[in-house]
């Protein structure tokens, strides 16, 4: 197994910050040990209504520094303006463990962030319970995390952001090749999807597959999605994250992709890269409202299209 490098490892360490961070260990019967999780704070979150809850999921072999390492970002966009004020949350998850409730039911990471994880940040830090101020984002095993929870769940989030998900480029386990997850061990797999693995259980949290058989209750929901992924992603990513894009496409679920030329999996073009995924989100939860320009436009184009017999 290729132990990655956290996804936000190359960010440079934190100058002295107007928000809170908070460390702790949350216990629960889900996971086998308490779990280490990390909160940050915007200058007055107690104050007023609820604010919107962002949770952030990490790489594989990363922990909740990784939202410690970035601290300096949130506090750049808050100052700003860019990003509206959220509670930010973090937890240290499995080192491979997909985000997932595992099939032999030791470990249930996906039932913990969607139940009393949650739960406990929106009593503890005034986080808004409310699905429409509510938004997901990970990166690489904790971008296709985001997916994979957001999509089965698109009535509990207003938006989820996905940096260079780790994706196959596959709807059903029977077309799986080793060269699709050279960067993930035979037995990671197995901890999670069963030993050997099910192919059903697999296909049933496959994130291609679920926006197939399930792409009227995404659309339905409203849920936004943005996409991203490098175009000299080492671990060969774009491949699989354009398939998704244009599964995503063909079912007509709009979203923002973002194919990052030059960018790799880790390095420098990460920081970028999450400031444009939060202030994507942050648009959701805060929307800026219609573009009078783009409306005059719309309204001018009409009768040609219809015309035409275009649809919207």
């Amino acid at each position: 197994m290729l132990k990655l490098l956290g996804f936000f490892l190359v960010f440079a360490s934190v100058p002295a910050c107007a928000s809170e961070l908070v460390l702790g260990d949350f216990k629960t019967d889900l996971i086998p040990h308490p779990v280490p999780y990390a909160v940050l704070l915007p200058d007055g979150y107690k104050d007023g209504a609820p604010l919107p809850m962002l949770m952030v999921l990490h790489g594989a072999y990363s922990s909740r520094d990784e939202l410690v390492r970035s601290r300096s970002i949130y506090d750049d966009e808050w100052k700003s303006g860019r990003l509206p004020k959220m509670v930010v949350a973090t937890i240290t998850a499995g080192p491979v463990c997909f985000y997932m409730d595992f099939k032999d039911g030791s470990e249930k990471w996906e039932s913990l962030i969607l139940g009393p994880f949650r739960d406990f940040i929106h009593k503890t830090y005034n986080a808004s319970a409310d699905p429409k101020k509510s938004v997901l984002m990970g990166g690489s095993m904790g971008g296709e995390g985001t997916l994979r929870i957001g999509l089965k769940h698109p009535e509990s989030f207003a938006a989820i952001a996905a940096l260079e998900p780790g994706l196959e480029p596959i709807l059903y386990w029977k077309d799986m090749t080793p060269r699709m997850h050279f960067w993930i061990s035979d037995a990671d797999l197995e901890a999670a999807f069963g030993k050997p693995a099910d192919p059903a259980y697999w296909e049933a949290n496959n994130p291609n597959l679920i926006v197939t058989l399930h792409s009227k209750q995404i659309l339905d929901s409203g849920m936004q999605i943005y996409l991203d992924v490098g175009d000299d992603d080492t671990l060969l990513l774009f491949g699989p994250v354009e398939h998704f894009h244009r599964i995503l496409w063909d079912a007509g679920i709009k979203h923002e992709y973002h194919i990052v030329h030059g960018a790799d999996h880790i390095g420098r073009t990460l920081p970028a890269r999450t400031t444009e995924a939060l202030e994507f989100l942050g648009r959701t939860v805060n929307p800026p409202g219609p573009d009078p320009d783009a409306v005059k436009f719309k309204q001018m184009l009409a009768p040609i299209k219809e015309k035409f017999g275009i649809k919207e």
